[in-house]
């Protein structure tokens, strides 16, 4: 890395969001992907997501499925909030750090079902279908261990709602492009990101800024090289 300064972060110009959204859409296409409306898979989806990949997070998952739900059926959350934490944990084993996400799976199941909205269906999360996106925000990031990236990932994934969830990639890529702020908590993060995106764009925007983190903008030696965003990177001085 050189010595090279940055300009201080302006918050980026429309017509900039939109050559970096098109020269993305040019390399990876526009995604296409239905919401699922299953909020509660989701929500488990990501906290099986934590600090682990795609395929063991989709392995854990498909075991949580074959112990808790019917041949062909959906999750029935009630069972696996009525067992016992060691039965959650033996099943998303295969997903790392069982202990730690066994609990939080079950104490988030048990957080929902305390302030159920639809006493015959505790466990729903349907009413966020149609509720403010700020309202079933916040009511995510008061589940345990539940921030802005989880909630963003339920709403934006099961309800195509506007919201953009921010990981490492998605952080990292809009740091070193100047769409958002060097430095700044997860937090300004998300809301930096969502004020940038056009709306409607939430999934594509999202989808193409994680696939350019991890297929270009490597953390540690991104290949500037190669990189369709090169000329209109502000960080490309920084990398030798």
């Amino acid at each position: 890395m050189t010595g090279a300064a940055r300009a201080p972060w302006r918050p980026p110009a429309h017509a900039r969001v939109l050559r970096v959204r098109d020269r993305l859409r040019e390399v990876y296409g526009i995604p296409r992907m239905a919401p699922h409306g299953r909020p509660l898979d989701e929500l488990v989806l990501t906290v099986l997501s934590q600090s682990t990949n795609d395929r063991n997070r989709d392995v854990a998952f498909l075991r949580l499925r074959e112990r808790f739900a019917s041949p062909g059926g959906p999750i029935d959350y009630a069972a696996m909030s009525a067992a016992p934490v060691a039965e959650i944990e033996e099943a998303i084993r295969p997903g790392g750090i069982s202990k730690v996400k066994s609990a939080r799976i079950k104490a988030i199941l048990a957080a929902i079902e305390s302030t159920a909205r639809d006493e015959d269906e505790p466990l729903s999360l349907e009413w966020m279908r149609d509720a403010p996106v700020p309202e079933s925000r916040a009511y995510l990031c008061a589940l345990p261990g539940v921030g802005r990236k989880t909630a963003a990932c339920v709403l934006l994934f099961s309800y195509a709602l506007r919201d953009v969830p921010v990981d490492t990639h998605v952080s990292r890529v809009g740091m070193r492009l100047a769409l958002l702020r060097s430095g700044a908590p997860f937090e300004e993060m998300h809301d930096q990101m969502l004020a940038l995106t056009p709306p409607g764009e939430e999934l594509e925007l999202h989808v193409n800024l994680l696939r350019h983190g991890r297929r270009t903008c490597f953390a540690r030696k991104p290949a500037c090289g190669s990189c369709a965003l090169a000329r209109m990177c502000p960080s490309r001085a920084l990398f030798g």
